[in-house]
């Protein structure tokens, strides 16, 4: 499962467009909230917490569809389910490499969107904290849509439509993080339910992703 993570990190390095436009998407929808909703300090600041959240979980779908389609039109696909690893940690690796490969550069460009949409600075920390959590939930969340919708016709639109409910507890409690620290409150409690539903979706989502790969 390591040599795989690790295959997944090489394969970014070379091929580094699916992080860089998953970043780029990221920023630049945060960009035209001003556009959108005008130049207002104060407007903005309050919009920002579920700007951020949805944002930035839109541009980790971006490469969520390809998370196998790549291995299963080449063939590598059905040589690892061959290769004596569990499905299930196949799965588990491909969404830890999904996460490391475009939920830390969204986390690392959080301070970038956050300026954009003029959240306190106190709350930039807390922002990526939540961010991290959140798109780890997409992660796991998106490599059992991925297996779902595998070799489906209009697969990548059908993606979206499964795995974006499932994320909407992570945005609720994701944003209310970063809005009670913008106003000087505790964020540590709605942390605390993010990383808890991350606690039950990373075992549970590889399970259902597996099954989906052996084609249970």
């Amino acid at each position: 499962m390591r040599a795989l993570v690790g295959r997944e990190l090489r394969l970014a390095l070379r091929h580094p467009a699916d992080t860089l436009s998953a970043v780029l998407f990221f920023v630049l929808v945060a960009a035209l909230f001003p556009f959108g909703v005008g130049p207002s300090p104060e407007l903005l600041a309050r919009l920002a917490p579920g700007a951020l959240l949805a944002s930035a979980l839109l541009a980790a779908l971006l490469p969520l569809d390809r998370l196998f389609g790549a291995e299963a039109e080449d063939g590598s696909l059905d040589q690892l389910l061959l290769s004596g690893l569990h499905p299930a940690a196949i799965a588990g690796a491909k969404a830890l490499g999904h996460w490391c490969t475009t939920g830390i550069p969204l986390v690392l460009a959080t301070p970038v969107a956050a300026a954009l949409l003029n959240l306190p600075i106190e709350a930039w920390g807390v922002a990526m904290l939540s961010l991290g959590l959140a798109s780890a939930i997409l992660s796991v969340f998106g490599a059992a849509g991925a297996a779902l919708t595998l070799g489906a016709r209009r697969g990548g639109v059908l993606l979206p439509l499964l795995v974006l409910p499932l994320a909407i507890p992570a945005v609720i409690f994701g944003a209310a993080a970063i809005e009670a620290a913008a106003s000087g409150l505790e964020a540590r409690p709605y942390l605390l339910l993010e990383a808890a539903i991350l606690a039950l979706a990373a075992p549970m989502a590889p399970l259902a992703a597996g099954a989906a790969l052996r084609g249970d």
